[in-house]
């Protein structure tokens, strides 16, 4: 049994100044997926285990991936989806194929790209050949994909820590499949709801009760799985929204009656969907406070305005004005700032410089601010994580990276800016701790994050707050205008 696997993962945010080129993914082919992914914590991690626990030969085809952005170039959608099923023909033999797709991949020339691929993938094999997905739960979830394969999986996590356990979930299934032991059916309902990204923690009140209950789903007979959708509200394509799947063994009255069910109860949670986020100022007096009462650990200030694992900037200064402008100590701020990062490499380690960070891509995510400060560190950037932790991955890249400490004053503690070449999300304390700074000690950490950031993070921080910041990724959807969502969302009134 040969069981071919593949991924092609973009979050598109259509509000991001500038759209994805090819040049920005990361392309592996065979053997070289095996090696990527091992020990990795991600759903094609657990395409190939699979084959060990359920006796397949996994065929690693073609892997891709980006930083969420903007939307991606038409040319680049082309390039990938035909090199999708090319790899997969070049495979030889199989008998079903495993494919990992984001869900909220929007390209130039179709707002649903995921139902694309799958789409081009079932025109090439067949209907015959067994087709199961995965998607993330910030997915706007049409009924393209769904249509287009034989049962479809979500991660049951934000953070996103259950991803290889979804892959595997997806390799029983599969492999059911194959040998005669299941034959898939689908219920899929589309809501007229956005849950708003500050509610999307699965740990946390209001959704902890309804994904927990999921699991408790999936272990009655007949059930192969049950996944709902998060929503990625940065997506203005006719599919945004929450939605739900459901995957039975041949028995579609059980797969709509627990669907409907689901739905149901995702629906009665409005009443505790209120969103109160206070502003940058408020969010800065409230962490310092926080932090200076606190024993010891750092507290968190949430730059959610500026979420990189949603596709914004990751160099806005709002939180790092306010921090100095209220003369906070010890804190630590990431920028994306290739052109600082240089400027530091110049100077070298030891140096001292004045120079503008942040505020260089677009007019969305504040201006630079002018600081001093002491070059501590130099670093090629990369990190490994070997825990569990958003996005599965094991391997960090940040590009050339430049530590800044200013305030460097023997009565106060020193902060830091990092300044890094690529953008990177705060998925592990790796990456603060590979460049010298241990996130235990300090008084505030800044995340550009919504709710990722938590597994990482939440084992050392004493509290955290979210701060209402403007930018690409801003928690009110009403500072966007939305043309192809549906007229009737829930969740996009109520907003200034």
């Amino acid at each position: 049994m040969r069981i071919a696997i593949a991924s092609i993962i973009h979050e598109s945010n259509s509000f991001a100044a500038k759209s994805t080129p090819l040049a920005d993914f990361r392309i592996l082919r065979g053997a070289e997926i095996s090696r990527f992914y091992a020990g990795a914590h991600n759903e094609v991690t657990g395409f190939i285990e699979g084959g060990a626990r359920h006796g397949y030969e996994p065929v690693p085809t073609l892997c891709a991936s980006a930083t969420p952005s903007g939307v991606v170039q038409a040319e680049a959608f082309n390039w990938l989806a035909d090199a999708l099923v090319d790899a997969l023909k070049a495979a030889g033999p199989i008998d079903g194929i495993l494919l990992a797709l984001h869900g909220a991949f929007v390209a130039e020339n179709f707002d649903n790209a995921d139902a694309e691929f799958t789409r081009r993938v079932r025109a090439a094999f067949g209907p015959g050949l067994p087709l199961v997905v995965t998607h993330d739960p910030h997915c706007s979830l049409g009924a393209g994909v769904v249509a287009n394969c034989d049962a479809l999986v979500i991660y049951k996590t934000n953070p996103h820590i259950d991803m290889r356990e979804r892959g595997l979930q997806a390799a029983a299934i599969i492999s059911a499949m194959i040998r005669g032991e299941a034959r898939p059916t689908m219920a899929y309902r589309a809501l007229p709801m956005m849950i708003n990204i500050a509610h999307q923690h699965t740990s946390s009140p209001p959704l902890r009760d309804l994904w927990a209950s999921l699991p408790e789903l999936e272990q009655q007979p007949g059930v192969l799985a049950a996944s709902l959708s998060l929503c990625y509200q940065y997506s203005d394509v006719p599919a945004m929204g929450n939605a739900v799947v459901v995957v039975t063994d041949n028995d579609q009255a059980k797969a709509d009656r627990i669907a409907d069910d689901l739905a149901a109860q995702l629906w009665a949670l409005r009443e505790f969907l209120e969103v109160d986020i206070p502003s940058v100022a408020g969010a800065v007096s409230a962490a310092i406070a926080a932090a200076m009462a606190a024993p010891a650990g750092p507290y968190v200030i949430v730059d959610i305005g500026d979420n990189v694992g949603g596709g914004s900037a990751a160099d806005a200064t709002f939180v790092l004005a306010e921090l100095i402008r209220q003369n906070a100590e010890g804190w630590v701020v990431t920028l994306a700032d290739p052109e600082s990062v240089r400027a530091c490499m110049r100077a070298g380690i030891g140096a001292t410089l004045s120079l503008p960070v942040g505020g260089k891509t677009d007019s969305l995510h504040g201006a630079p601010v002018t600081v001093t400060g002491r070059v501590k560190c130099l670093h090629d950037g990369k990190f490994e994580e070997r825990a569990a932790r958003h996005g599965g991955m094991r391997w960090g890249d940040q590009g050339l990276t430049a530590v800044l400490e200013v305030q460097p004053d023997p009565a106060r503690q020193s902060s830091y800016i990092v300044l890094t070449e690529l953008r990177s999300a705060p998925m592990s304390l790796h990456q603060l701790q590979s460049v010298g700074i241990e996130p235990a000690y300090m008084k505030i950490l800044t995340v550009k994050a919504a709710i990722a950031w938590k597994a990482a993070y939440e084992p050392v921080m004493t509290g955290f707050v979210i701060a209402d910041t403007p930018g690409a990724t801003t928690v009110n959807p009403r500072r966007w205008t939305y043309t192809k969502v549906r007229k009737d969302l829930w969740g996009l009134e109520g907003w200034e």
